[in-house]
Formats: structure tokens, sequence, C-alpha cells
């Protein structure tokens, strides 16, 4: 019976007259391989997957289903057989076709063999994977290793079918010890090749032991997964020496994973500690307060641990709230620190010489702030928000937004001004935003300006906007963030320790007033350098391109209502 085949369709039906006569194949073999010999099937196999446009893992997903039911139709002399002789013959197909349809037709194999397990594995055909297997491991034969693995292990073949298929037979004791050297020599292979899953595999299958030297070579060479994988296999010793092996190169993660999966906890309570204080530490130098308090998990030591951090920060007010929190006692005899730690010298207000730091939360305090920034030529602007520590939810609504001249900061209260006097500030903001004659600065500005228009979609000044210049764009260097660029330019960074806070607590702290406003400002004294001294030291982080060509005369998300 002849069957056509288009698989640009999937499987057409016979008489199909939409079908190319060109695609037309015989399908007799999918119907029936009693008659048909591997050679055919492989030729027919890849006639169908040539056929059609569609992408290959549509093809074989469709091939797949149908060399399943094909195996279901007598191969001769059974299924298992015959896809040990089909795997001998794809090799000449070339690599472009030998690993992909060995993998499709040993992936049919293990479902046939999982709907049918009484169609277990005869003696014959296993004693053909064996030779199969040996073949590959003497290049006779060329597959790649995942393949290897796959004939292993869907196969079951075992010691004495290697010993079979290598010497003939393994009668005697002597005939297991050639078979086991005979898979140990090739594990020494894969290791100097580093290949070294696949030797762990074949450790593991065949229960070679290697001592202590294979584990630690695995991982001198960065291969953590087979490390992992057969040190699982060889017990807690090996997991303990695993362990220790994490500890010495301060991979304290990897090392507490293995403890925590392992059950070594008694062993290693030190390690638990130590990651746990390192991963807080992390928390802490990336502002990230919230969920590091979250990672102390109420443990009392971890949290005197993250107060400690914070008195290291100079957050003083984080400590007071974890002590008060958490009724943690004897830090007030303690000094926070006015500086932190993790890094270099900061800039301050101070130093940036900024007069005023000034928060607008009323209608005069914008009128007046509107005024003063009106006469500026140049200004920063930034936002806040609270951060959202949940995955998957959206940010929390812009809290607040600075604009800053070289020498004062306006902090302006987005929540209440927006719930108390929404139309002013709409008409305020509109007129600076909207404004042809200052240059506004900003710091990943596209960014600040989405999360402006999804916090308040119902103001017109946030859909528009003229003269803005990203600072971020005049530099080739990404990294570092304006901390980093002003450390460049100006010749010390920004302290980022409050940048995760709660910034819909009112009344901000001072520190959250002089970090607002500092982010805003630095941003004008930044831009000043590089526009009053263009022969300096700026040069040496400074944009070939001319700072003017970066300036967006115009930009809006939404047609602005005249």
């Amino acid at each position: 019976m002849i069957f056509n085949m288009h698989l640009e369709e999937g499987w057409a039906a016979k008489n199909d007259k939409h079908v190319d006569s060109e695609k037309f194949i015989c399908l007799h073999a999918f119907s029936n391989l009693y008659h048909i010999s591997p050679p055919i099937f492989i030729y027919l196999l890849k006639e169908c997957y040539l056929c059609g446009t569609r992408k290959a893992t549509h093809k074989f997903n469709v091939l797949q289903q149908h060399v399943f039911h094909a195996l279901c139709n007598a191969p001769q002399p059974d299924p298992y057989t015959f896809i040990v002789h089909c795997l001998y013959i794809l090799p000449l197909l070339g690599l472009q076709y030998a690993e992909g349809f060995s993998h499709l037709l040993m992936c049919s194999l293990k479902r046939l063999k999982n709907r049918k397990p009484a169609l277990g594995v005869l003696s014959e055909a296993k004693h053909l994977a064996a030779r199969l297997f040996v073949d590959i491991l003497a290049s006779s034969v060329n597959h790649e290793e995942r393949i290897l693995i796959k004939i292993l292990k869907l196969f079951e073949i075992e010691l004495k079918d290697i010993g079979e298929a290598r010497f003939g037979s393994v009668t005697k004791k002597d005939d297991m010890g050639k078979a086991r050297a005979f898979i140990e020599r090739h594990i020494v292979d894969f290791i100097e090749s580093q290949s070294y899953m696949t030797a762990t595999v074949l450790v593991e299958h065949f229960s070679v032991n290697l001592g202590q030297s294979f584990l630690v070579k695995m991982m001198d060479n960065n291969n953590f997964k087979a490390a992992e994988k057969w040190a699982v296999f060889m017990g807690k010793p090996m997991l303990c020496l695993l362990v220790q092996k994490y500890v010495e190169m301060k991979m304290l993660k990897n090392a507490y994973d293995v403890i925590k999966r392992n059950n070594l906890k008694e062993e290693f309570p030190d390690v638990q500690r130590l990651y746990k204080e390192s991963s807080l530490k992390k928390l802490a130098e990336k502002g990230l307060w919230d969920i590091a308090e979250l990672r102390a998990m109420k443990d009392r030591q971890l949290l005197e641990f993250v107060v400690y951090l914070a008195m290291e920060a100079g957050y003083a007010e984080k400590v007071f709230e974890l002590c008060d929190r958490y009724s943690l006692e004897g830090f007030d005899k303690l000094t926070v620190s006015d500086r932190p730690t993790f890094g270099a010298c900061y800039l301050d207000p101070e130093k940036l010489m900024i007069e005023n730091i000034i928060w607008v939360d009323d209608f005069n305090g914008l009128i007046t702030a509107t005024n003063y920034i009106e006469g500026c030529k140049v200004v920063g602007i930034d936002c806040e928000w609270k951060p959202n520590y949940e995955k998957g939810c959206k940010p929390n609504k812009v809290s607040i937004m600075q604009i800053a001249s070289e020498n004062r900061a306006y902090i302006f209260d987005l929540i209440k001004l927006h719930q108390d006097v929404p139309l002013e500030l709409d008409s305020c903001f509109k007129n600076l935003l909207c404004s042809p004659n200052i240059l506004k600065l900003g710091y990943n500005l596209q960014c600040d300006l989405y999360q402006l228009s999804q916090s308040y979609g119902d103001l017109e000044c946030f859909r528009y906007y003229k003269m803005l210049l990203d600072v971020q764009k005049l530099f080739n260097e990404s990294g570092g963030g304006l901390s980093g660029l002003a450390e460049k330019v100006l010749g010390a960074g920004l302290n980022k320790t409050r940048r995760n806070s709660n910034w819909e607590q009112r009344p901000l702290s001072q520190n959250q007033m002089e970090y607002a406003a500092l982010d805003a400002a630095v941003l004008v004294h930044i831009f000043h350098c590089i526009y009053n001294q263009p022969q300096s030291t700026c040069n040496e982080v400074r944009s070939k391109v001319e700072w003017k060509s970066h300036i967006v005369s115009c930009m809006g998300n939404a047609k602005r209502k005249e």
C-alpha cells in the first residue's frame, strides 16, 4: 500500500491534490516494517525529513511520532536489534544527520520501552548494542559522546556485555578484569580530553573507583556539574571533599547547595553561616536592606550581622529600625560610621556645594520651585520609587522627583502633589519638561520616563518632553552606573546605600534627602566639567562625539493636547 507524506501539513492523506508531486514518497515502511531493511528505513527517514519547509523541531516531532508507530509494526528481528542496525548505518549520512536521527530513533525506542515493558531488550540485541558501544569507543563507528551514553542506558549494557563484545566471553574472573580495564582506559581518555560528564557517567554506570584525584581534577578545570554528579555517586566522604574544595575556592553558594541537598549540615555548620553572611553582605553593598532583612529569617545572629553592616555603611536609620523591630540590645553604645567603608570616598552635599535641599509637597512650594527652575539653563532630573521585591509584580508608583541646579535641589512629593493639586502639578511640570530653554539632564532617562508615564498616566506633563540629554549616552563605558561616572569625572563616587530604601515613608530621612538631591545635582556638575574643561582629565572619559548631538530636542510617548 502506498501513502503520501508532506511535512508541511504533518502527514497528508493520499489523493491530496495540493501536495507537490516531488514531495510524494513511499511510506510502506511506516505501515509495516516486516519486509523493510534498516538501510531502506534510514533512506526513507532522511527523505521524510528533507520534505517540506517547516522548521527542524517540527519535523522531528512529527517523525518521532511515526517512528514510534513504525516500531510497533513487526521490525525484524525485534525493535531493539532493528534500531542498533540503524545506528550503525546513520554515521554514513554525515554529522549533519547522524546525531539528530540517532536521538530521534532512540527516543522513539525509549517511548516504546515505556509503553510496552514486556518488549525487553533481548540478549542478541544487547550483545549487538554492546558491540556498537565498543566500536564507538574504538572510533570504528563515528557517533557523538551523547549518543554513546544513550546507547549505554537504553540497552542496559553491563560490564559483562562489554567483555563479551570485546573479548568474546567473560566466563573467568580475569575476563571481567580485562573488561573493567578496557572501560577504565577509556574513562582516562575522556578525562584527559576534559569530557568530564561522559567520564562521570561511565564511572557511575560501571562502578569504577578513581579516587580523590578525579574529583580534584574536575574542579580544577571548573567542571563542577560533573564533579557534583560523581561525588553524589561516590557517597558522603567524596561529598565532604567536594564541599571543602568549594570552600577553598571561596564558592560558598555551591558549598551551601551541596550541604543542603545532601544533608551535611552537621558536618559543616560554619559553612552555612559563612554563606548566609556573605549573601547578606552582597545585598547590603547593593543597598538591598529589605531583602537582607528577609533573608535573615528572624535569626537573631544574622539580624545582628545586618545591623553591623548598616552601621558600617553609615545607615543610622536602618540600625535604629532593626534594633527597635527585633528588640536588639547593646548597639546604642556603638557609634554609627559617618561614612560607609564598602567603597572609597563619596560625594556629599557639602563637597558639591549644594546650599539648599528643599522638600515640595504643597501648592505654594510647587509654584516657588517652578519659578526658580524656569530661570535655570541646565538642571538634573531623577526619580525614586519604593522597590518591589516580589517577582513578576509591577513596580510601585514613582514617589519623588528631584530637579536640581548646580547648588540647589528641589524634591517633589509626587504622590501627595498628585493627590492634592493634580491640575497645578500638571501645569507646572508641563512648563518645565516641555521648555525648549532648559536643558534637562538625566542618567538612563528612558527608565525614569517610562515609570513616570506608568505611574501618572492621567497627567499630560509626563507624555511629552523637550531638550533632554541622557548623560549615560555621552560615555562608552557602561559599568559602575552614575556613581562610577562621577568617580571618573569628579574624583569621587556616590553612596548608593539608600538606593533601594522605602521612598514612600514620610518624612524621608535626612540621608534619603541628601541621596536624592545628589543624584540630580551631580549630573549638572558632570555636565559642566565636560562643557567647561574639554582638555582636562575629563577628556579620558569624554565621548568622541560632541555632546550637543545627543540632545533630544523633542520626545513623547503620546500626542500632546494643545
